[in-house]
């Protein structure tokens, strides 16, 4: 995050905290790893299955230090802010193994700490490393992130670009009931509360049917509009945008210094709070994107997928630590994106799922710039629900994946009963997305996105050993994450 948007108390306050989380590191080495991605892109299910295949010996032959056996133990432990409720791992992957449901998606932060007893790779390194390290996991809301551009905008920029971006494509239905009350609303009048919650539910309300499976646009902050929390009712969520004077100040008790005051409150209550104590402190970081659902709603979903990339990507402050710069002005030096639900294609697909996916950050990796960090793109499935298999068809030989769709789920009329499995054919991705996002650029009202079938399976049911002992949750390249994202730790 760019300094001019934090104070200069803020900059004490985050070099404190990374003060305090270095002293601790002297004794228990720790990593500080974020895990963040829109609606419906999978944290809760890739958290649990991470943890759960290294507290249960998963297959890893990526993972190079349980591959090598130089992993002994590895623990749940009390995490370190008690402040933060704790992620329910028992929970979630329960209902992942035990009644194979998808648990519940992630509305606030939460936090898990597990920890690695290893022997390092380096004889060296053995002499002064106590063979031990634990991962922080900070499980939290894509949508949060996305409201850290703020703290550079004032009302009237924020005011402006909102209603800018409310006015385009399939938003300009989408916001008409909203931009009706805000056009006849009167700035200079007196605050009125009652006006104020009309405006408000308002744009929430068009917030919501953004976000909406129909339409899953991602550009959609204020975050907390649409994940409220205990916060939910207060002055600082009942504000919104105004058509405001490109000059001027609000006149004093008028509706417009309500808003303002209000929009400043939720920077400073919501949103400072949020970097400063959970966000500046991160050390690694991974961004699970759910392209396949854009794709699947067209191109304008995908357009504003790529625009909510590039903003969350420009949160972050990538770049390798120095001795000096670890102490007061962490930075997070490797980034993951993972497109999520590789199981949803046929092998053959997942590099140009890669591929698509790369060129989405592509303007958002330029912008931050490299600067040491280390950035990767992979396709990834954190639960694999599905297996491979071919079927014939007039004389053809067509790659379909086999699982089991969930219960009342629907495919070319039929509807399920969540016990049956079928066999779907999932579609092709373009080999070259170049083509796609150009022809996006120039005309995308008229662009035909490429047929993806998005089928909600069920988890897997999994396979036990010969003593009855149930296996781990199978995945497709979650060892080759957990290399990217900590492996170098255990070297």
């Amino acid at each position: 995050m760019p300094p001019s948007l934090t104070s200069f108390t803020d900059d004490a306050l985050i070099a404190f905290d990374n003060l305090a989380d270095r002293a601790a590191g002297l004794v228990n080495p720790t990593i500080r790893l974020g895990v963040t991605g829109l609606s419906r892109s999978g944290k809760t299910v890739f958290i649990s299955s991470l943890v759960h295949n290294l507290l249960n010996g998963g297959r890893l032959p990526l993972f190079e230090a349980v591959q090598s056996g130089r992993v002994s133990a590895v623990r749940l432990e009390p995490q370190p802010d008690d402040a933060v409720p704790r992620f329910q791992y028992e929970d979630h992957i329960r209902a992942l193994v035990k009644e194979r449901i998808w648990p519940d998606s992630t509305r606030a932060i939460s936090e898990l700490r597990i920890t690695l007893d290893y022997q390092s790779a380096s004889g060296w390194n053995r002499l002064f490393s106590p063979g031990r390290l634990s991962i922080d996991i900070v499980d939290y809301p894509g949508e949060w992130l996305l409201d850290l551009p703020l703290l550079g905008k004032d009302f009237r920029t924020f005011s402006g670009d909102t209603l800018a971006l409310a006015a385009t494509g399939i938003r300009a239905e989408l916001s008409r009931a909203w931009l009706a009350i805000t056009e006849n609303a009167d700035i200079a009048a007196p605050a009125d509360e009652m006006k104020a919650r009309d405006l408000a539910a308002a744009f929430a309300d068009y917030l919501k049917a953004c976000k909406s499976d129909e339409r899953s646009l991602s550009t959609l902050p204020p975050g907390r509009f649409l994940l409220p929390g205990d916060l939910d009712g207060s002055p600082a969520l009942t504000f919104a945008p105004l058509k405001l004077p490109a000059e001027g100040n609000a006149p004093k008790g008028s509706l417009w210094a309500m808003m303002e005051r209000r929009y400043e409150a939720y920077k400073s209550v919501v949103v400072k709070p949020f970097f400063r104590e959970h966000f500046a402190r991160l050390d690694r970081q991974i961004v699970l994107v759910d392209a396949l659902q854009a794709i699947n709603r067209g191109p304008e979903a995908v357009q504003d997928l790529e625009r909510a990339l590039t903003d969350v990507l420009a949160c972050f402050r990538p770049g390798a630590n120095s001795f000096f710069s670890a102490l007061i002005g962490r930075r997070i030096d490797r980034v993951l994106v993972a497109a999520t639900k590789a199981d949803h294609l046929h092998h053959e697909s997942h590099d140009r799922l890669e591929a698509l996916t790369r060129r989405l950050v592509e303007r958002a990796v330029e912008r931050i710039g490299m600067a040491g960090a280390g950035i990767e793109v992979m396709a990834i499935a954190s639960v694999r629900a599905t297996r491979e298999a071919t079927v014939t068809r007039d004389g053809q030989t067509l790659p379909v994946i086999v699982g089991t769709p969930m219960d009342k789920e629907t495919i070319a009329g039929e509807i399920f009963d969540g016990n049956r499995k079928t066999a779907v054919f999932p579609g092709d991705l373009p080999e070259n997305p170049r083509w796609l996002f150009e022809a996006l650029e120039s005309d995308g009202a008229k662009v035909h996105l490429p047929e993806v079938n998005v089928v909600r399976f069920r988890p897997p049911e999994l396979d036990e050993t010969g003593s009855g002992i149930k296996l781990s949750v199978p995945h497709i390249r979650l060892d080759r994450a957990m290399q990217f994202l900590f492996g170098d730790r255990l070297a």
